[in-house]
């Protein structure tokens, strides 16, 4: 089994974390380059990672590999199949995650984020009202145990301390979060700032 992926994505660190107990190759992958890239496309059409491979299939996407994965190894260790709140909880954490990287890539192009543009309105204002809702979860104490959902959560927070995205002082309970989970296998090792 192979994972693709580049070092400094919160979608492939969050299947990284999953396989942590796992044997299975890490491919890194820097896909703005030449022939990275080339090898990338090659493998997937919609350019984007992480992506797995095992006995000759590519699997695209970090919520299908997560259940290409969980139906796999039946989840047992990492909370089992996730219920429709957890799903819930996954979708407003995938909000943030894609809300953000549209920014931080708009960014990197030279647009200023800022401006009072639909686009960037909409973006942040997810960003806002789904952060609040997943502080309000870590204080409840709904990530306290280390599955998916957590890991996913995990990934984001790290990564956007990484970019400096948001402040994350006025969420106290997810700074919490994110001290508590320090210890778990692969966040060494998967660490963005290791690039």
């Amino acid at each position: 089994m192979k994972l693709y992926g580049s070092q400094t994505s919160p979608y492939v660190r969050r299947i990284r974390l999953f396989l942590a107990d796992t044997s299975c190759e890490f491919v890194r992958l820097n896909i703005l380059d030449g022939s990275d890239r080339e090898k990338l496309a090659a493998m997937n059409p919609t350019l984007r990672v992480p992506m797995l491979e095992e006995d000759g299939n590519v699997i695209f996407d970090s919520g299908v590999i997560f259940r290409y994965l969980a139906a796999k190894t039946k989840a047992t260790t990492k909370g089992g199949p996730l219920s429709w709140y957890q799903e819930n909880q996954l979708t407003v954490i995938n909000a943030v995650n894609d809300s953000l990287v549209m920014l931080y890539q708009c960014s990197r192009s030279g647009f200023d984020t800022n401006d009072d543009k639909l686009f960037f309105n909409l973006q942040r204002e997810r960003i806002a009202t789904s952060m609040y809702v997943l502080e309000q979860q870590a204080a409840n104490a709904e990530f306290a145990n280390w599955n998916y959902p957590a890991i996913a959560l995990y990934s984001l927070l790290d990564w956007i301390l990484f970019r400096e995205l948001l402040e994350l002082d006025e969420y106290p309970a997810l700074l919490a979060f994110i001290d508590q989970q320090q210890q778990q296998p692969m966040v060494i090792e998967s660490d963005p700032r290791l690039t």
